[in-house]
């Protein structure tokens, strides 16, 4: 007899696999000036959605992959009197720590080659901007697979306001959520702002 609820579970993971696949080759085919054109775009969204705000502690990630490189934003918002911090794998298969980021901050690297502030811990930010590789009009976000965020979020009092940041390329139908995902609040590309959980 098939067990329809696992066999469900694993074409879900399967379609989330070649998902992930996929939109990681569209993203870094995008050609270099196109990239640049749509990330200015999405930087200064991000800065007329952040700056009015009162100054907090950003969370931001080092770009991999073609991201959106956050950097140029983050430093604009420290010279506004926030405090940055980049979430780190100190433990695989645990929540991340945050670390004090600053433009001049020490770096080292984490267990999968990606550079993190060689700094101590710091508290958990007030708005955490996380890369996407796909999103859906549900505001659910597809990453790399390893389950970090969600296991980040999830250890997260009081939970940050989460913002995904990508490029409307990333835009599909369904990310075939699991149990786990929640919505992001905010996901902005360079086609605008999209709000889901937020008021």
């Amino acid at each position: 007899m098939t067990d329809q609820p696992a066999e469900t579970a694993v074409n879900r993971a399967a379609a989330r696999a070649v998902l992930r696949r996929a939109m990681i080759a569209a993203r870094q085919a995008m050609p270099a000036a196109a990239l640049e054109q749509a990330s200015v775009r999405i930087l200064e969204y991000l800065a007329g959605l952040l700056l009015g705000r009162p100054a907090g502690r950003i969370g931001f990630c080092w770009p991999i992959r073609a991201e959106v490189d956050c950097r140029p934003l983050v430093a604009r918002l420290i010279a506004a009197d926030w405090q940055a911090a980049m979430p780190t794998v100190a433990a695989l298969e645990a929540p991340m720590e945050f670390r004090a980021w600053s433009p001049d901050a020490p770096m080292t690297a984490d267990p999968y080659g990606i550079p993190v502030p060689a700094t101590p811990a710091t508290a958990i930010p007030d708005v955490l901007l996380l890369p996407l590789v796909a999103f859906d009009a549900a505001g659910y976000r597809l990453g790399y697979g390893g389950g970090y965020f969600d296991r980040t979020l999830a250890a997260c009092a009081p939970r940050p306001l989460t913002i995904g940041v990508g490029f409307e390329l990333c835009a599909v139908a369904t990310i075939h959520p699991e149990a786990h995902d929640v919505p992001l609040d905010l996901i902005v590309t360079e086609g605008g702002i999209r709000r889901f959980n937020t008021l």
